[in-house]
Formats: C-alpha cells, structure tokens, sequence
C-alpha cells in the first residue's frame, strides 16, 4: 500500500486544508499527534479512509489527506 502523500499537495488542497483547520477551530496540541504519526510513513488503502485522533479525525482518499473533522462528526471510508 502506498503512503500518504507529504510533497507537492495541490495548492488548492492545501488551502481547503488549512481553511478546515481554522474554521474547526483544531489547535496545535490536535495535529501534534498527526504530525508525529505521519514521521512513521503510514501507509494508507485505496480509496477513503479516516484515523481518529484526540481533538480531532483526518480524513483522507488514497494518498491525500482530503480534510480534518472534529470528533463529533461522521468519517467515511475504511478506518485506521
């Protein structure tokens, strides 16, 4: 299985991303554990997938990170 992708994220990706981030109100303390799990180059299936971590669930399809859900919400796709 491949990994997520880390490099050449599409810009607006990238922007959608951040927007989650800030519109979801998602601190530092929330993607510190993200951070760290994506130094061990996790890999990830094809298709959609979620990881549920404290504060907050990252969503993904494939290699990409698609968007950043707070716990309360409903992820699809297969979870890690």
């Amino acid at each position: 299985m491949p990994a997520i992708q880390r490099t050449d994220i599409p810009r607006q990706l990238l922007r959608h991303l951040l927007k989650r981030i800030q519109e979801r109100n998602i601190d530092a303390g929330a993607l510190q554990p993200f951070v760290s799990r994506l130094d061990t180059n996790p890999e990830v299936p094809p298709g959609d997938w979620f990881k549920r971590f404290p504060g907050m669930i990252v969503c993904g399809r494939g290699t990409l990170v698609r968007t950043f859900l707070t716990p309360t919400r409903s992820p699809i796709g297969k979870e890690l």
